[in-house]
């Protein structure tokens, strides 16, 4: 492989050497399992630097540390232990070698001259030969949406024989403004899966090395899945455990902000007490203020055995699932389903035909698929539920065609900014004829004895709204997207500061006459 890049006198092409922590004016040799690799510069100037990446094989020690891996690991096939095309392509074996000998540049740093490390520099790549599988629009494909401008030639059989047609590999041209450690790690990952066979048993570690080495291009890639399943030699489990992973750095980026934050939406000690088929006033119902909310408390009537109080949550839940009902509602979408509480909910009610549970936070809807008992569900039941990861602050196809969305306790949880991009995601884009929405009612806050005075319900919390600002908010949201919005209060009502939940219930204009017929005839027909 040779790498070129091209300079001015203010910034010269041998700074090149800088960035790989490689003279220029020395040949270097490095020992890797199978061989030698040499580095060494056909050029190094101002206006050109070139360097270049041998990879000297062992075929003996190839088939000794082989071990029948890779491509002639058929039992029947020991001749293609030793003609094979381990030491004139690019294979996993090369990759190997470039991660050992570009490893400080492939992570960006860069001592002595830091300020060359984020600098895209022009950047001209050649490998002379590539498997593609005789396919070489998908080296196109693969390396395209990186910035790359790709030339695959096909490499004939041989040459003296055209009729003989083209091999499986491609004369490998990459050109573009690239940071050289993103280049590398582009080679790192996309080499391998080109050639499709590695030298080695991919092991759960795997993940971690293609989720370092593809940071900030392979979530976006639109050949993920395709990435994904190949470097990973088709291993099932760690696949799926690579692409929830890359899922949520997708989600994580679109929210601007941290993976761990958005898979740390559930309270510690949630995941055992699903476990353990912990009590819907535990784990079940989350933390913070709602918890502890008990609605009647059991002192109306000190005299009679105190009857089990009712949670704040679950009065919320009851009045989300009468909205429903009352909208006549059978499709429905729990946005920020968070563990299945809802979820559970409306599955008990078998005019809700089907319930699309969607949250951010995977470790969430683990939990919700134990609580729901999913694996052990009846074909029946389970055909009447999804549950997805997926984040609000982008549009969702799966999200269309949906009788009625909820909003439970979730947009105090959004950044007010944001805010907008939620609207037009549920109310814009998905456009259920209801939308159900629940938040606390900062007024009420006084009345928790155990809230210090000026803090919110839940740590999380971005905001509480009181009913005004809730209104003014609602309003908004309902004359820009065509609704009707009407106001409902969730827990026993204050006469000074008003319930402890809000609820709007939101009716889009066009599906109010409907709705009206539909209720008129079920009338009449009683």
């Amino acid at each position: 492989m040779t790498l070129t890049t091209t300079g001015t006198p203010e910034a010269p092409a041998s700074d090149l050497g800088f960035l790989l922590h490689k003279h220029p004016e020395r040949a270097q040799r490095f020992d890797t399992a199978h061989g030698t690799a040499h580095v060494f510069y056909p050029e190094a100037g101002v206006e050109r630097c070139s360097v270049a990446l041998l990879l000297e094989l062992d075929p003996v020690a190839l088939v000794r540390r082989g071990k029948r891996k890779g491509r002639g690991k058929a039992p029947d096939a020991s001749l293609a232990q030793y003609v094979n095309d381990r030491p004139y392509a690019a294979s996993s074996l090369f990759t190997v070698a470039l991660g050992t000998v570009f490893k400080t540049a492939m992570h960006g740093d860069c001592k002595a001259r830091p300020e060359l490390a984020g600098r895209a520099l022009p950047l001209r790549i050649e490998l002379p030969a590539v498997p593609a599988n005789g396919d070489p629009d998908l080296v196109e494909r693969l390396f395209a949406p990186l910035g790359w401008t790709v030339t695959a030639e096909p490499v004939a059989l041989d040459p003296a024989f055209p009729e003989w047609g083209d091999s499986r590999y491609v004369r490998l041209v990459l050109e573009g403004e690239q940071v050289l450690a993103e280049a590398l790690r582009h080679l790192y990952v996309l080499l391998p899966v080109l050639d499709g066979t590695k030298h080695y048993w991919a092991s759960a570690d795997e993940v971690d090395k293609l989720l370092r080495a593809g940071e900030g291009w392979l979530p976006a890639h639109p050949e993920q899945a395709y990435i994904t399943r190949r470097y990973l030699s088709y291993r099932f489990s760690l696949t799926r455990e690579a692409m929830e992973r890359l899922e949520l750095l997708r989600l994580a980026e679109s929210d601007d902000t941290g993976a761990e934050h958005i898979d740390n939406a559930v309270e510690d000690g949630t995941e055992e007490a699903a476990e353990d088929g912990g009590t819907e006033n535990e784990a079940a119902e989350g933390s913070g203020m709602e918890s502890e909310a008990r609605e009647g408390s059991g002192m109306e009537n000190e005299a009679a055995e105190p009857a089990r109080p009712v949670t704040l949550a679950s009065r919320r839940r009851a009045a989300i699932v009468e909205a429903l009902r009352a909208a006549n509602a059978t499709r429905v979408l729990d946005l920020g389903c968070g563990e299945g509480t809802l979820v559970r909910e409306l599955l008990k009610d078998t005019r809700f035909t089907h319930v699309l549970g969607m949250d951010v936070s995977q470790r969430a809807l683990q939990i919700a698929a134990r609580r729901l008992r999913v694996d052990r569900m009846p074909e029946r039941q389970a055909a009447r539920l999804t549950l997805v990861q997926g984040s609000l602050a982008y549009t969702d196809p799966r999200l269309a065609g949906y009788d009625a969305a909820v909003l439970s306790e979730v947009i105090e949880h959004v950044d007010p900014p944001r805010l907008a991009t939620l609207a037009y995601t549920v109310f814009g884009a998905a456009r259920p004829a209801t939308v159900v929405v629940t938040t606390p009612n900062a007024e009420y806050n006084v009345r928790w004895e155990t809230l210090p005075a000026g803090h919110v319900r839940h740590h999380d919390h971005r905001f509480e709204w009181d009913r005004a600002q809730f209104g003014r908010w609602a309003e908004e949201v309902a004359a820009a997207y065509g609704y009707t919005v009407a106001y409902a209060p969730v827990g026993d009502e204050d006469p000074e500061v008003g319930p402890p939940t809000q609820l709007a219930r939101f009716t889009r204009t066009d599906t109010i006459a409907s709705v009206t017929d539909t209720t008129t005839k079920e009338g009449a027909a009683a």
